[in-house]
């Protein structure tokens, strides 16, 4: 079992120690599920109580406070931390094992690169290539002429449509869909006529995305993921959309065609965009936000439909006094209407 003094994990993460710097730290763990030997954060006010309680044998957090555990001061614990968990992990899957698994079928034109992995029952279409050191697990489909970057990771059941282009150190997890159809039909009287979909998705490097998530291809050029994206869980991105640069999709959001989403853009969950239109750079739309016009640069919005974020604030707030007011107006009417009938 590793095991490290906290003085030696406040040297890693850049840090100041408060109490006993000898204390060995075996293991990481949240502030509620930490036992002794282990090591948590703090950073988030809301959990500062169980500071007393908790069974941890140092906290990482951005003040030595009151607490009664030795502690980590850094300017950012989350960031302290996320570095802390990696001594602890282990190896990645698939790292252990290098190599292709006899029952994977890769077509005789595919380009594989070196060290590269590929779990069984996958298949690599002609002309497809593969990265460096890349690791595909069981089961992904990666079809003609799509090419994976160095340093990627692959969970089961992913599938890399034809052409699709994906940089390096991506990981895409499981069962996510890169470049399927864009929904596009024109109208033939009552009937609907696909529109082929003739583009490609295009992931830039160090991005992840979430499992059961569907990116689209585009209609003509390229759905576009910018470098260091983030995308969570059960997100439908449209085609021919554009995501920024390090911008975070939670779980649920949805994303209609051509709609430009700037860098450092956070959509919480569920929140959705219509079509066409620009979000701009460090814009945040709150949860089951719904967004039907573009919005400027560095402003925050929440609510259906979106607006900024203080007025959506206030609109909520008389909403739950509208049983109050209907009743004081029906009220008020009838005494108007007394007042008329004594005339």
């Amino acid at each position: 079992m590793a095991s490290y003094s906290l003085a030696e994990l406040a040297r890693l993460v850049g840090g100041e120690v408060f109490g006993d710097a000898s204390v060995e730290i075996t293991g990481v763990a949240g502030i509620k599920e930490a036992h002794e030997g282990d090591i948590t954060f703090l950073a988030n006010p809301k959990y500062d109580s169980y500071l007393a309680t908790t069974r941890a044998s140092a906290v990482i957090a951005a003040g030595n406070g009151e607490s009664p555990k030795p502690v980590i001061k850094v300017a950012n614990p989350h960031l302290a931390f996320l570095k802390v968990i990696s001594l602890f992990t282990g190896e990645t899957p698939g790292q252990r094992l290098r190599g292709v698994h006899p029952t994977a079928m890769i077509e005789a034109s595919a380009a594989i690169g070196a060290d590269v992995s590929i779990g069984a029952y996958c298949y690599i279409g002609a002309n497809a290539r593969i990265g460096d050191r890349t690791t595909i697990l069981p089961l992904v489909c990666v079809l003609d002429d799509a090419s994976i970057g160095a340093d990627c990771l692959l969970y089961p059941h992913v599938t890399v449509r034809e052409r699709c282009e994906i940089g390096d150190r991506v990981i895409l997890h499981a069962g996510c869909v890169i470049g399927a159809d864009g929904f596009g039909y024109a109208k033939d009287g009552e009937a609907n006529r696909k529109i082929p979909q003739i583009g490609v998705v295009r992931i830039e490097d160090d991005v992840e995305i979430g499992a059961n998530t569907t990116i689209d291809r585009a209609t003509t050029e390229v759905t576009l993921i910018k470098r260091g994206a983030k995308i969570d869980n059960l997100v439908q991105i449209a085609h021919n959309v554009v995501i920024g640069e390090h911008s975070i999709l939670a779980a649920q959001v949805g994303v209609s065609g051509s709609t430009l989403i700037g860098k450092n853009v956070t959509l919480a969950g569920q929140a959705g965009l219509v079509g066409h239109i620009n979000i701009g750079d460090n814009v945040m739309v709150g949860a089951q936000g719904g967004v039907t016009k573009s919005v400027p640069a560095n402003m925050k919005v929440s609510g259906y439909p979106a607006r900024e974020h203080s007025c959506a604030r206030k609109i909520y707030a008389l909403w739950a006094r509208l049983p109050e007011l209907f009743r004081d107006v029906k009220e008020l009417a009838k005494r108007v209407e007394d007042l008329e009938k004594r005339k």
